[in-house]
């Protein structure tokens, strides 16, 4: 089973995409399988050292062997066992990895190579939970870079919740089911 969640920034999405992960392990009867953890955070600042250790902190004792993908995502495929299950976080990261190349010109197609690496992966591996930020859905207005990577993520957010069984929405601490309610249900049982 694939699941896409998305929602507002630092509200525990990852925290609960790591439960949905060991929930669709054990469900599938894995144990024994891989279980992995798909890092797409680049090292930039102190604010991403604090966080990366968090989100390190709360995987402590779950069996995730942490893969590092900052770039092209499809990469995982010859570095994992296809049958395992996969959590891989978040797009925002890794769309901007690709977009903005560390020294180089910003990349205007990024979101067509995520988008065709994530098709790779949705062909290959069966249990993933993929997480993502709705950062696109204010109102204001930015400049055309900003603009540019808004649409980017909001294009790959649409293609990733067109491949999974069940899309969810993160809000507050409320989770709000748009696809595969009767999925999810059989899942969030065991959460």
């Amino acid at each position: 089973m694939r699941v896409f969640i998305s929602g507002g920034c630092k509200n525990g999405k990852s925290f609960y995409a790591q439960h949905l992960a060991m929930v669709l392990r054990m469900a599938k009867k894995q144990k024994r399988k891989a279980f992995y953890y798909i890092a797409t955070m680049k090292l930039v600042d102190a604010e991403d050292d604090k966080r990366i250790l968090g989100h390190r902190r709360e995987r402590e004792g779950w069996e995730f062997i942490t893969v590092e993908q900052p770039f092209n995502i499809e990469g995982i495929l010859d570095k994992c066992d296809h049958n395992g299950t996969f959590l891989l976080d978040s797009l925002t990261a890794l769309l901007a990895n690709e977009m903005f190349p560390p020294g180089g010109v910003p990349k205007e197609h990024a979101a067509q190579k995520i988008k065709g690496g994530l098709l790779q992966i949705a062909n290959n591996v069966r249990d993933m939970v993929i997480v993502s930020d709705y950062i696109y859905s204010d109102a204001l207005l930015y400049d055309p870079l900003t603009e540019n990577y808004r649409k980017s993520l909001a294009e790959i957010d649409r293609a990733a919740a067109e491949s999974c069984d069940v899309v969810l929405e993160a809000a507050y601490t409320n989770i709000i089911v748009h696809k595969g309610r009767e999925m999810f249900g059989n899942l969030c049982g065991h959460i």
